[in-house]
């Protein structure tokens, strides 16, 4: 009990729980825009891997770290492109239409992986983002290796977190996406276009979760590899649940599977001959279940959740 609660109040273990919540961050920031506005995206896993696989190939040609995050933000915004307008106008099924969204773009990134590097045993190594050193801020007792340590994209993905509280409590455009997700026929008479405010959060939600896939290979990892995405997508669509739509409690929810992770790996160094490593690989998620099921009970979603709207109709 004592080596856990050392674990708990160091400062390492905190900035590895950051570290390893930041694609979850990206992931869930993009969810929530996504559902904000009534459209489920179960394209979230595959959009993950094409992030991953268009970022790290784009540094790799050349194009700097955040050209490759530029590339992998579009890639995903046209995989939600493709997802939006079969949801939204055409009214498909937006569980089928995720499915075929995951399954398309995993199976075209490792295609595309695999017919430009056809030859290669080990994916080529690139130069990742290292982590900064803020002058004074990073000397702050705690806050500092945690906080102010971190690589760009983690900073980059807290500050997404705030940018999207400020827009959906702070602005029109969030009044809007908020209200096209509960009444779109309000939204209808205003005047507004009910299509485009759908697809374009599904567009910019997905340019996160492509960001969210971006960070393992251009800041966690330093090349691509086949299922390392390793079902984060599917974690982030359980976290927006969670956090009953909210974004700070998006943040928590990442940031506490992070913990959890995080603990597993030092849990398996303490005790790990003891216990067989499977327990510890699955207790982050078990952890996810129980507090998803009891944040659940009490969750207010958005109305229109996949409910298609035609206009004209009522």
């Amino acid at each position: 009990m004592m080596d856990i609660l050392q674990i708990l109040l160091s400062e390492s273990f905190w900035a590895a729980s950051l570290r390893i919540a930041t694609p979850l961050i990206f992931g869930v920031m993009g969810a929530l825009l996504c559902e904000k506005s009534g459209v489920l995206n179960l394209g979230i896993e595959g959009i993950f891997a094409a992030g991953a696989m268009c970022g790290w190939m784009a540094v790799w040609l050349g194009a700097g770290l955040w050209g490759g995050a530029l590339i992998a933000a579009l890639a995903g915004a046209f995989f939600g492109l493709i997802h939006g307008i079969l949801t939204v106008p055409l009214g498909l099924s937006q569980h089928v239409s995720g499915l075929g969204v995951t399954l398309f773009a995993t199976s075209l990134s490792y295609f595309t992986y695999r017919t430009a590097l056809p030859n290669v045993s080990s994916p080529p190594r690139i130069e990742p983002f290292r982590a900064l050193d803020i002058p004074l801020l990073s000397d702050i007792p705690f806050l500092g290796p945690v906080l102010f340590q971190q690589t760009a994209m983690t900073m980059l993905a807290l500050l997404v977190v705030g940018l999207v509280w400020y827009v959906l409590n702070r602005t029109a455009l969030g009044v809007a996406l908020q209200a096209v997700g509960d009444n779109p026929d309000s939204v209808d008479a205003q005047g507004l276009s009910v299509y485009g405010l759908r697809i374009g959060a599904v567009m910019v939600g997905s340019s996160l979760m492509a960001l969210g896939g971006a960070f393992l290979t251009m800041s966690a990892f330093d090349a691509f590899f086949f299922g390392m995405v390793n079902g984060r997508g599917w974690i982030c669509i359980a976290l927006v649940i969670f956090a009953s739509w909210k974004p700070g409690k998006a943040l928590l929810g990442a940031l506490l599977f992070g913990a959890f992770d995080a603990l597993q790996v030092r849990l398996q160094t303490e005790v790990g001959a003891m216990v067989p490593g499977q327990v510890f690989l699955m207790a982050p998620y078990v952890l996810s279940i129980i507090a998803l099921v009891v944040a659940a009970r009490k969750a207010e979603y958005p109305r229109a959740l996949l409910t298609p709207w035609f206009k004209g109709q009522r």
